[in-house]
């Protein structure tokens, strides 16, 4: 990857685009087997709303933003950002703050009170960086693993 190479931000789209994206979104969610996987997966996401933004240079993805808009009886309408990760070689260069900045835009146009999303607690740079792009803290979640233990 190069500098010289204008970035541009684009919805993902194509199954080739999805496989362009696989790597990137394995930095963020290791648990994903590989791009079958993430193709089904992403698949089942899209019946939901889910929707996937790239930062691309050239025909490579640097970084991306999944997001849904939904509604809730706690925020009204928003735009929820499930996921938001740029290559660890391409930090740096504000592609998390640029894609913060679009999804903020795509919120704002779709009639939406807030823009929301989860972090780990011990995720300390990650919350550095959303509070720099105006993000507080607001809540602390609660949950559980429903998984089963096989006897």
């Amino acid at each position: 990857m190069t500098d010289t190479i204008e970035a541009m931000i684009r919805p993902v789209e194509t199954e080739q685009e999805l496989r362009a994206c696989f790597g990137v979104m394995r930095e963020l969610r290791p648990h994903l087997v590989n791009e079958d996987d993430f193709i089904r997966r992403f698949a089942r996401l899209r019946t939901e709303q889910y929707r996937l933004l790239g930062v691309w240079q050239g025909n490579e993805a640097v970084a991306l933003a999944g997001y849904r808009l939904q509604e809730n009886l706690i925020y009204g309408r928003f735009l929820y950002v499930d996921d938001l990760v740029t290559t660890e070689r391409a930090r740096g260069r504000r592609w998390g703050a640029r894609l913060l900045e679009t999804l903020t835009d795509i919120a704002c146009q779709n009639a939406c009170t807030r823009l929301v999303l989860d972090t780990g607690l011990a995720n300390s740079l990650a919350h550095r960086f959303y509070c720099r792009q105006g993000l507080l803290t607001g809540a602390i979640r609660f949950g559980k693993s429903l998984e089963r233990v096989a006897a």
